[in-house]
């Protein structure tokens, strides 16, 4: 399993994200990935990078770390522009991209009004994810899914990309790696035996990846890993 960090990307500036990208390629994680938000969930007063051009940055100053959204939603912008901007970032990473997409929810829709960006039904995303998804795996680009549904779930199946789940127990993950390929994302715990037995888990569980949230330093994420690779966990 390969494991991955979710960047600090709520800050007025790149510099923390910039450097923590450079850290974990230095510390041999597996990849970096941003999210696509408008302000941190419920929290509009607060700042949030673009994930584009900060993973276009990234991408010209690593050279071994995948880089990728967690996830891009559907909706803010057109279906073809999503498309070209993951393209863009595949051709400047030299293959290294993670495209992951979503659909979006009840929580980010407050996003899209906020700014005039219509939030259409739920059929009408899920539809246009697998557009997205469909277009980006026939490209040649590795993508994964925002699971969601089980309606929505389908659509990312279909498409050939890969499902991903938000925090999901170990349980979902394994009933998800029966139907094909799975990664995860969320939070590991503090402290190094909880972190390396949930990684254990998950990897058990038949996940590809485990893309964590930033702790602050790679150190842990990395003593975490090595720990559940040597069957500490």
């Amino acid at each position: 399993m390969r494991v991955g960090v979710i960047l600090p990307t709520f800050a007025p500036t790149a510099a923390e994200a910039l450097d923590a990208a450079d850290e974990a390629e230095e510390s041999g994680l597996d990849g970096v990935f941003a999210y696509d938000h408008l302000w941190p969930m419920g929290e509009p007063g607060r700042p949030a990078i673009s994930p584009y051009p900060l993973l276009g940055a990234i991408a010209v100053r690593t050279r071994l770390v995948a880089l990728g959204t967690l996830v891009a939603r559907v909706g803010l912008a057109a279906d073809e522009v999503l498309v070209e901007e993951m393209l863009s970032l595949e051709a400047l990473s030299g293959g290294r991209l993670v495209a992951a997409v979503g659909t979006g929810d009840a929580k980010s829709a407050q996003e899209n009004r906020a700014y005039g960006i219509a939030v259409r039904p739920a059929h009408e995303r899920r539809a246009q994810l697998a557009a997205v998804l469909t277009a980006l795996v026939s490209a040649g680009v590795t993508a994964w899914g925002g699971g969601g549904s089980l309606a929505t779930n389908a659509a990312i199946r279909a498409s050939g990309a890969a499902l991903n789940l938000w925090a999901a127990p170990v349980e979902a993950v394994a009933d998800a790696a029966r139907d094909g390929e799975v990664t995860w994302a969320g939070r590991l715990p503090s402290h190094r035996e909880p972190a390396a037995a949930l990684l254990a888990a998950l990897e058990a569980a038949g996940a590809s990846w485990a893309c964590v949230i930033w702790p602050g330093a790679a150190a842990p994420v990395v003593a975490a890993a090595s720990t559940a690779r040597r069957g500490g966990g």
